[in-house]
């Protein structure tokens, strides 16, 4: 079995491959500070619960954009699996040409969820990650990772309304009843919710039309995606594990 990490800036997202089929996800949060021990015992239990022992556990891959959490994840997999993990960064195997001026500056998690788009939907395809950022990442059609676009995510905006204006409170992000709202939290979700799906579509139509490439697809993944690919034409399709599938494509590519 192939033991998969995501580490993002809000969630560490963990799953279990056997073969091609994830078998176990669940996700700890990034921010709260661990022991390598308090890693290494929370991820065994939280495999236990799948019926998975440490021992079938034969391969372990991590992509991580949050560098303080390193030493202490990484010294858990190499305690508590006696294995050494593959880490996503300058070295290893993609299968995609990063052709940006400066490669060492894409995120590894947004190579991984190029190489999943690209290798399971095919290019050239945009993909499009709502986590803490939302990205929007342009893949010829040979495979080669062109450019790339960074805003705020959806939650993150809504931390900036109500962490900065005092009278505004803390809401939960959902699609409103109308756009016309009529007190201030569904004012507050409708321009949260349809401002993201503005952005999404603009920028999505501009990428295609600076690149010049035909029959472009869009891939969407992260959180709050599945709320916004819902409500809007511009993405084809929405792939809660795209992250996951990137990550077993890379080790793959590894072996």
């Amino acid at each position: 079995m192939l033991f998969v990490v995501d580490i993002g800036n809000t969630n560490i997202t963990l799953g279990v491959f056997d073969k091609e089929d994830l078998v176990a996800t669940f996700r700890l949060t990034t921010k709260f500070p661990r022991t390598s021990d308090e890693y290494g015992i929370n991820i065994c239990n939280m495999i236990g619960y799948y019926g998975i022992k440490k021992e079938d556990i034969e391969g372990i891959i991590v992509a991580s954009v949050v560098p303080n959490v390193m030493h202490s994840f990484h010294n858990a997999i190499v305690k508590y699996f006696g294995k050494q993990p593959i880490i996503v960064g300058p070295g290893v195997k993609t299968g995609i040409r990063i052709a940006t001026e400066n490669p060492r500056q894409i995120g590894a998690d947004r190579i991984v969820d190029a190489v999943a788009a690209y290798g399971i939907y095919g290019g050239p395809v945009i993909v499009v990650d709502f986590g803490t950022a939302t990205t929007y990442d342009l893949v010829s059609e040979d495979g080669s990772f062109l450019a790339g676009v960074t805003a705020p995510g959806v939650r993150t905006a809504g931390e900036a309304l109500w962490e900065k204006a005092a009278k505004l409170p803390e809401i939960e992000i959902c699609k409103p009843k109308s756009i016309l709202g009529k007190e201030t939290i569904s004012s507050m979700q409708a321009g949260l919710f349809y401002g993201q799906i503005g952005q999404t579509e603009y920028i999505i139509r501009k990428m295609k039309e600076e690149c010049g490439l035909e029959n472009v697809k869009t891939v969407a993944t992260g959180g709050l995606g599945k709320i916004i690919a819902k409500e809007t034409d511009a993405i084809d399709y929405y792939d809660a594990m795209l992250t996951l599938q990137g990550l077993r494509i890379i080790y793959e590519k590894n072996r």
